[in-house]
This record gives C-alpha cells, structure tokens and sequence, in this order.
C-alpha cells in the first residue's frame, strides 16, 4: 500500500514498508542523493533532514511515523540557502560527506534562534560529527549565515 509523505513541499506516494527508514526512501525511490548514510544509528548526524522543521535523522525514522508531516531534505533548502553560501565563504567542507547534514542543523538553529551564540551552536550541533574536524569553520560559517536574512522555507 502507497505512503503518502510531504517532501520539500510536495506531496509524493512512496511504495516501501512502514518500518523503512525515510534515508531510503529519499534516496532510493525519491532520487533525493543529498541526505547522506553515516552509520545507521542516528549517532553522526550525516542524514539530518527536517520533520516539521525539526532536525531528525533520517536513517533512523520509519516513514510510518512520518504521515502529516513536513520533511525537508537538503535539496529542499535550495541552492542559494544564506548557510551553504556562507558554508562555502567559510571554506567549511574537506571531505564533504558531513556536510548536508550539518547544513540541516545548523538551518534548524537559525529558523529558532536566528542570532545564535558559541553555546547555542554547540548545543544544537553537537550530534553532527565532521570527521575533518571543521567544526571551527562550521561555528563561523553559522555566525556568517546568521548575519544574512533566510530566504522564506518550503511550505508543505
């Protein structure tokens, strides 16, 4: 039976099982690649999408839990997002496997506490590992976007 989901403000029917982590269905049936595989425990913090604006990982929630609610992946930022142009002033990403994920954090942040301070940063992106160690970068790319107004986010 279909699974009717709300992705990036559309509405998408998904044939896969209720207990099928969303990450699969992103990138599997809907072709959204951005959201990332880490360790398949919510432990890294690659996979971090968005559920009713929350950060989730999405390796680790089933999208039977998912019905009436509104999940942003990467690709629903936008390419033009105040946190990736300000990602890439910062010269955050190394390896760049991290790093939608981090996005996706850090965008959760500034959507609730637009001027963030060190601790705040700290606070709300401490599950997301860079296995680069950027996270100096990471902290100032934040503090870049936070001076930049938000472009208005995906209704679903």
């Amino acid at each position: 039976m279909p699974i009717a989901l709300q992705v990036n403000g559309k509405s998408v029917n998904v044939t896969a099982a209720e207990d099928t982590p969303l990450l699969w269905v992103l990138r599997d049936e809907l072709s959204l690649t951005g959201t990332k595989y880490g360790c398949g425990i919510a432990q890294c913090g690659a996979c971090t999408v968005h559920a009713d604006g929350q950060p989730i990982r999405s390796c680790s929630t089933p999208i039977g839990a998912l019905a009436g609610v509104a999940i942003t992946t990467i690709e629903g930022l936008g390419g033009t997002h105040p946190l990736q142009e300000a990602w890439v002033r910062a010269d955050v990403p190394q390896c760049g496997y991290c790093q939608s994920g981090q996005i996706m954090s850090a965008a959760a942040l500034l959507a609730e506490k637009p001027k963030p301070n060190d601790a705040d940063i700290d606070a709300a992106m401490a599950g997301n590992i860079c296995r680069c160690g950027t996270y100096q970068r990471i902290r100032a790319a934040i503090k870049d976007a936070a001076a930049t107004p938000a472009p208005t986010p995906v209704k679903a």
